[in-house]
Parts: C-alpha cells; structure tokens; sequence
C-alpha cells in the first residue's frame, strides 16, 4: 500500500499556564515545521470561547502561516459560514490568495462552532448568515471569488458587478466540511472536493463518503470526487510516551461528552494525577480506539491502512499530543515530534 500524503489541522490548543500569544506562537512555529518537513497543507479550525482552543479567527491565522511558508498550502478547516457574512469571507480569501497565490484552501463549514450564547452573540453583531441560506452562499462565495465575480440583478433588470477583490488572477480552493449526510449531498451537488469530520467522532463516515461518491456531479474545477480523511494522531519514540501525551486531549474530550465544565488542556503530569470515575474511564476508551497512537511507525502503517481502506490519498493528522510540565510553553515538542515521526521524505526540487 501506498503512504498518503499527509496534511495537518490545527485547533490551536490552550495548555494550563499558557497565554494565548504563546499558543498562537507555539501554533505557527508548527507550520513551519510541517512546511519544512513536506506535509500537503495546514488548515485552522473555527472554534469560539473554549479555554483550551484558540483558533477563533482562521482568515487572520491563515495569513500568519501564508507568511512565514513557502511551500505548504494554508486555509481554513474551516470558516463556519453562519458566523459570517458571505461577501465578508470572500473578501478576506481573496486577500489571502492574493498574499500567497496558488496556496489558499477556504474549506467551509455548516456548524456554529460555538455554544448557543456565542451564535446569539455573533447574531446580534449584524454579520452572520442565514444557515438555511447555506447553499445559496455557497454559490455566492464561489462566484465572488472567482476572477469574474459575482453579478447582482435588481428587479428593475439593472446588473451590478461585485468581486472580493478588484483584479484577481486566481482563487481559493472551496472544500465542504460536515459531519452529516447534507454536507456530502451538497458537495457532490455542487461538483466540490469534501472532508469529512472524522476527527471529531467518525460516526456515518462510510456512508457519508458512499453518498459523496455516488452522488458526485462533475464540475469544470473538479470533473472527479475527491476528499481526504481527517484523524487525531499522537506519535512518540516510545508508545508508552505517545500514549501519555494523548491523554490531556483524551479528558478534554470526556469533559464535553459530559458536558462538564471546559477548561485549559490539562499537562500530561496533571492528566495522570486526577482520579478519573468510571463514565470518564469509559469515554477515554472509546474515544481512544478511534485515535492513531504509538510509535511514528506504528501510527504510519495504520494511517495507509485507514486511508486504503477508504480510498483516499491523503490524511490530515490533528496533532494531538499534549506537553509535560517543564516544556516551553511557546513551542510544542510533541506536536512536533509527531510531524517528524510522521513525515514523508520531501520530492527533490
């Protein structure tokens, strides 16, 4: 079997005593690493008012990255379009390709990625969208991004041109994210490559990929279907060490299952010291034996297993190893090591 190529996403997790400069700061130094080290693309989640992630803002976390690469695509993964208004997400891609053409994935997303105050919130501030609308915006940001842009008709029969940006040469990837049956059929419908949430749960992914497939209308950008797998992923010199670092994502996992207060990423050390009751032991298991964790050999083989079982050519990997008392809080060793332990040799030039 072949290796996938490998790509990352990246929720900029929160450790316990870390800001959030030092997070952000650990987060693009990783997107170094993954630019140096030949991964396909590096995308940041959109998550709002969780202690232990600080990917709130993708477009501005993009552009960071877009900065400090070279090689290595960067986006979204993704911009959750009810939060936002549609003209204002094409506008800020369409920057975004224009500071790294040929670079930008704008992969979009259905969910709020927030709990219900923050919706209200983001409601009340005049920029969201109407999630009913949901394809509607899409063809909407497809056309503005677009070198042509968009035209808008009045009633009277006048026309009015609109583009996100004034002469673009090119335009951001689209990709649909989703974790449903709705999110497949839409991306098939409309001819757009598709990524299935499998980080979060993986359940209905063998049925969302079949619907994709088979539902799949060709479209002149995308004549084929095509979608990646994503996964959480801990890879160590050691298994007893991947299997350490795993843990403080593991229990910030049961703590939303059990709608328990959130808080920052617990340290490894903090992990281990806590008692855990037996709906936490039970949650951690489950979750566990979904996960890719061990050494980089171990979690390379399963990973070309996962992927050919599903047929897929690419993985993204969320890194999900945790940090150890005593590490740097500006940097994140093991999620480094995990991109290393990982990583693919680089084509020569």
């Amino acid at each position: 079997m072949n290796a996938p190529a490998l790509s990352v996403l990246d929720l900029v997790p929160v450790t316990a005593g870390q800001t959030s400069a030092q997070a952000v700061a650990a987060s693009l130094d990783l997107a170094t690493h993954a630019d140096r080290l030949g991964y396909r693309r590096y995308w940041y989640a959109e998550h709002h008012n969780m202690p232990a992630v600080a990917s709130t803002t993708p477009p501005v976390l993009v552009a960071a990255a877009a900065s400090r690469t070279e090689r290595i695509r960067v986006g979204s993964g993704g911009v959750m379009l009810p939060n936002h208004s549609p003209l204002v997400v094409a506008e800020q891609f369409a920057a975004l390709e224009a500071i790294a053409p040929g670079r930008i994935d704008l992969g979009i997303g259905r969910a709020p990625g927030s709990d219900p105050v923050i919706t209200q919130l983001l409601f009340r501030s005049g920029t969201t969208s109407d999630v009913d609308r949901f394809p509607d915006h899409i063809t909407d940001i497809l056309a503005l991004t677009s070198p042509e842009g968009a035209t808008v008709r009045f009633t009277s029969g006048s026309e009015y041109a609109v583009h996100a940006t004034p002469s673009s040469t090119g335009s951001p990837e689209v990709w649909l994210l989703g974790s449903s049956d709705y999110s497949a059929q839409l991306a098939a419908r409309f001819g757009l490559p598709y990524v299935f949430a499998n980080h979060f749960s993986g359940d209905g992914l063998e049925r969302a990929l079949g619907l994709y497939r088979t539902q799949y209308r060709p479209s002149e950008q995308h004549p084929e279907p095509r979608t990646f797998l994503t996964a959480n992923a801990v890879a160590a010199p050691t298994a007893e060490e991947a299997e350490e670092r795993a843990l403080p994502q593991l229990r910030m996992m049961a703590r939303l299952r059990t709608n328990r207060p959130l808080v920052a990423l617990e340290t490894v050390e903090q992990a281990q010291a806590d008692p855990w009751d037996g709906m936490t032991t039970s949650i951690i298991d489950s979750t566990r034996a979904k996960w890719f964790v061990g050494t980089g050999d171990q979690v390379a083989a399963e990973l070309t297993a996962f992927a050919a079982k599903y047929g897929v050519d690419e993985i993204m990997i969320s890194p999900v190893a945790g940090a150890y008392d005593g590490e740097p809080r500006d940097a994140a060793p093991g999620r480094i090591r995990t991109l290393e332990l990982l990583a693919q040799p680089v084509p020569a030039a």
